[in-house]
């Protein structure tokens, strides 16, 4: 599993111009999910993303988590995580889950 997290002061997601998703200051979350991960991943990555302390505190430093500051997630499929561009020009994705199942 990889995940890519952004701070955010706002973010949306549309689809055909249609909004999908929308949060105010937290963490826009990108996860691909490999066809090998198991539900002990999620856990893991769940629990880290939750707990890491990269907002800042009152004296700039990171010391707070998104719990802590009570913001928002939002969380967006991203198979192209996987992508393998080793050969070729055109990227394989065969280590992605299918997306029915991810």
């Amino acid at each position: 599993m990889r995940v890519i997290l952004q701070r955010v002061n706002s973010a949306n997601v549309k689809i055909s111009d249609s909004l999908v998703g929308e949060i105010q200051k937290g963490l826009l979350v990108f996860v691909g999910i490999a066809a090998e991960d198991k539900a002990e991943d999620i856990d893991y990555i769940v629990g880290k993303t939750l707990g890491l302390r990269i907002f800042n505190n009152q004296k700039g430093k990171f010391d707070l988590s998104i719990e802590d500051i009570k913001g928002d997630l939002l969380i967006v499929s991203q198979f192209t995580l996987y992508a393998d561009t080793r050969r070729g020009k055109r990227p394989s994705f065969i280590c992605a889950m299918e997306p029915n199942d991810a």
